[in-house]
C-alpha cells in the first residue's frame, strides 16, 4: 500500500468515525424525552423562594404559579412531576449537567441564553420593576433615577445584566437568595431591588411599606428552559403548552395567583 493509498484509507476512516460520533450523539441527545416516559416522571428546577411564582406554603408544600404550571405540565407529557427546589446560580447549570429535565422558574427568554439553551414558547409576559420603600416611592420613575443608587439584584440574573447595560453608574449589590436580598431593602442597605414586575406588585401586597417605582423597564417574556439538541421534547413541551392555554388552565392559574391574565 502506497503513502497516498494509506493517507486516504486513514481519512476515509477518521471521516466515518467522526460522523458516527455525531449521528450517536444527536440520537442520544433526541432521546430525552422517550427517557422521561420510560422513568414516569419529569424533574423540573425552580427556586421555590419566589412567590408567587414558587415558593413553600404553611404545610411545607411547594406552592406557587410555576409549581401548580409544572404540575400540568407533567400531566400533560403522561407522567409525574418531580420538583427540585434549586437556587438560581446554579439551577442551569443543574440542567446542564443533566440533574434537571427542565427549568420553570421565570426564565427570562434572551438572545444569549438562546444560544445555550432551548426555549419554550413564553408563558408570562412581565417586565423588569423597581421595588422600593413606599416612603421612597417617587425616587425612581425612569432608568436615570438608578444612578448612584445601590441596587439589589439575583446573582446571573437578566437584571444585572439589564443593570449593567443600562444604568452602569448604578452601584450594583449581587444576591444568590431572594430572602436576603427583600431584608436589606426593608432594613435600608439597599436602595432599591430589580426583579419581575409581577414578583414586585406580589411582594408590595404582603408587604405595605414597600412598593412597585414607576413603570417596568423593559418587556420580557419568560419560557421553560431546556436542553439544546432536544427537538422532540420541546415540540411536546410546546403541544402542552397550547393546550393549556386553548382550555383555560394557563389563565385559570394566571388569575389565581395574579388577578389578570399574565401569559399573553
Amino acid at each position: 500500500m502506497t503513502i497516498s493509498v494509506l493517507r486516504r484509507t486513514l481519512l476515509v476512516g477518521t471521516l466515518g468515525l467522526a460522523l458516527g460520533a455525531g449521528w450517536l450523539g444527536q440520537a442520544v441527545a433526541g432521546e430525552q424525552l422517550d427517557n422521561i416516559k420510560k422513568a414516569g416522571e419529569i424533574k423540573i428546577g425552580l427556586e421555590g423562594t419566589y412567590p408567587p411564582f414558587s415558593f413553600v406554603d404553611e404545610s411545607g408544600k411547594l406552592s406557587g404559579f410555576e409549581v401548580e404550571l409544572s404540575e400540568a405540565l407533567a400531566k400533560e407529557l403522561g407522567v409525574k412531576v418531580k420538583l427540585q427546589a434549586t437556587p438560581w446560580d446554579g439551577i442551569l447549570a443543574a440542567l446542564e449537567s443533566k440533574r434537571l429535565d427542565a427549568v420553570v422558574n421565570q426564565v427570562t427568554i434572551s438572545e444569549e441564553r438562546k444560544k445555550k439553551y432551548d426555549f419554550s414558547k413564553p408563558y408570562t409576559v412581565s417586565g423588569i420593576q423597581a421595588l422600593v420603600l413606599k416612603k421612597n416611592v417617587d425616587t425612581i420613575k425612569t432608568a436615570d433615577d438608578l444612578a448612584g443608587k445601590k441596587i439589589g439584584v439575583g446573582l446571573g440574573t437578566n437584571y444585572e445584566q439589564w443593570l449593567k447595560d443600562n444604568q452602569p453608574k448604578a452601584i450594583i449589590k449581587t444576591y444568590n437568595d431572594d430572602p436576603t436580598k427583600f431584608q436589606d431593602l426593608r432594613i435600608g442597605r439597599i436602595d432599591a431591588i430589580l426583579i419581575d414586575r409581577l414578583a414586585a406588585l406580589e411582594y408590595a401586597k404582603k408587604a405595605p411599606d414597600t412598593a412597585a417605582a414607576g413603570d417596568a423597564f423593559s418587556r420580557q417574556e419568560a419560557g421553560i428552559a431546556l436542553r439544546k439538541g432536544e427537538p422532540e421534547l420541546l415540540d411536546a413541551v410546546n403541544k402542552a403548552l397550547d393546550k393549556l392555554r386553548a382550555d383555560g388552565t394557563l389563565k385559570k392559574l394566571s388569575e389565581k395567583y395574579f388577578n389578570a391574565d399574565v401569559t399573553q
